[in-house]
């Protein structure tokens, strides 16, 4: 590991619109600068068909969503917002598709940042289509390729922020989800996870540096977002999901290592972690995402957000206009009241701070372990180990150890169902070998390797 010291000590420096080390883009958005700026994610409808024969109608129809989108931000007076294109499939597997659509819409920012000074960039997001294939291949394949020619031709179309929700692991993650298998998480994030991370955002920092452009970062969405949507559907224990939220901290720190710059994506709440551990502006979603997935975490995530996300909303008509239009104005009263408080006075904006988290903090663990405190004494933790391993298995156990004290203490609420599964989950957690190659031996013959070509991951 990389990191060796917090770059954020205490929860004064840990709070929304200022990062340690914030991000200028080419238009002059300074994110983590002392502003949050929404970031609006959309989408097509879903009977949309892609392909180069209906190219035409899809670069119109993103192109009359930005310009109505950025025709309501000049109306609100916006500061400045960040698109973020996350491409569907055939975007990705076809990188022409994807590269076009980029084009049409950034001559769109351009137009409004000459005509109005209005200040936008475009967060570039391909689909890990790797996981098409199975078992997946991670190191070369038509897949990778594509994805790679979409991050180098979408750069030159006008991209700025080069994200990927990756999926290095996941194969045998979903696994570890539906049986409740801490273990086997464990397994995917910290050791399969992080070394597909180091390969592919290495690969990544190189196109950006060779570009001209910015590598964002990652997000561990399809790990522990996963979690989170199968414990609201009561699924898996919400304690299993906080758990799976703190393993995955070290995944999305590799980014980092590797040369990554942020702003941190949407959709990976351990993003608050990171800004903690790294000083990286953080994109983050809540109740404004609540058009793509239900949340328990929907105030308590805006407390340290540099960006502020609808997280993706489909390209359909809602009463009062097109919906990617309605949530850029949902997205602009947000952080409205955010950057009025820190424009106020710091004491207006610790105290909105803390309302945000005193809403969410006590009623799930899920939220609990996104509160700033909590954060920085299990960010804490992470740094006294050389490798990710063990730095994600400490670190994880400390923070059940500070959940199950915060039951204890009634802070925290709890059913009895939950307290029986957050001591299974830290039982099984402190069987694990403190030596990471032992560790490996032991979880090895329980891997499908129907399902996961372990030489992908170097094993």
């Amino acid at each position: 590991m990389k990191f060796k010291e917090m770059k954020i000590k205490s929860s004064d420096g840990l709070i929304f619109g200022k990062a340690p080390n914030p991000v200028k883009t080419r238009r002059g958005l300074l994110i983590g600068g002392g502003l949050v700026y929404p970031e609006l994610n959309f989408t097509v409808p879903e009977s949309t068909l892609i392909n180069r024969d209906t190219l035409p109608e899809l670069i119109d129809m993103y192109s009359n969503l930005v310009k109505n989108v950025l025709e309501r931000a000049v109306e609100l007076e916006s500061n400045g917002l960040v698109l973020e294109f996350e491409t569907l499939l055939e975007m990705t597997n076809d990188p022409f598709i994807g590269t076009e659509i980029v084009k049409a819409m950034n001559n769109i920012c351009e137009e409004f940042y000459i005509k109005y000074g209005l200040k936008t960039e475009i967060r570039l997001t391909p689909n890990d289509s790797r996981d098409m294939e199975r078992p997946p291949k991670m190191r070369n394949g038509k897949y990778l390729d594509a994805m790679f020619e979409l991050f180098e031709k979408g750069s030159d179309a006008g991209a700025d922020l080069l994200s990927i929700e990756s999926t290095g692991g996941k194969e045998i993650h979903d696994d570890a989800l539906m049986n409740c298998d801490i273990r086997l998480s464990l397994f995917s994030l910290a050791i399969l996870g992080v070394r597909d991370m180091k390969f592919l955002w290495n690969n990544i920092v190189k196109i950006a540096k060779r570009k001209g452009k910015i590598a964002a970062s990652d997000t561990a969405c399809g790990f522990a977002n996963t979690a989170m949507v199968l414990a609201d559907k009561n699924y898996i224990p919400k304690v299993f999901s906080a758990a799976v939220r703190m393993i995955s901290v070290v995944r999305s720190l590799v980014a980092i290592e590797e040369g990554a710059q942020g702003p941190h994506k949407d959709c990976g709440y351990e993003g608050v972690y990171i800004k903690a551990i790294s000083g990286i502006p953080i994109s983050m979603e809540g109740k404004s995402a609540a058009c793509a997935h239900l949340s328990p975490v929907g105030n308590i995530s805006c407390a340290a957000a540099d960006l502020w996300s609808n997280e993706s909303v489909q390209n359909i008509k809602l009463l009062a206009g097109m919906a990617p239009t309605v949530f850029e104005e949902i997205l602009e009263y947000d952080t409205r009241i955010l950057n009025t408080a820190s424009a106020c006075d710091e004491k207006s904006a610790r105290q909105l701070q803390k309302l945000l988290i005193e809403s969410d903090c006590h009623r799930d663990p899920q939220a609990f372990v996104l509160s700033p405190e909590f954060v920085l004494e299990v960010a804490s933790e992470i740094l006294k180990y050389d490798n990710h391993y063990m730095a994600a298995l400490k670190s994880s156990l400390k923070g059940l150890q500070i959940c199950k004290e915060a039951i204890k203490s009634g802070f925290l609420k709890s059913s009895e169902r939950e307290k029986d599964w957050l001591e299974r989950i830290i039982d099984e957690l402190s069987s694990c070998p403190e030596d990471e190659s032992k560790f490996i031996d032991e979880v090895l013959p329980l891997v499908d390797t129907e399902k996961c070509d372990l030489k992908q991951y170097e094993l």
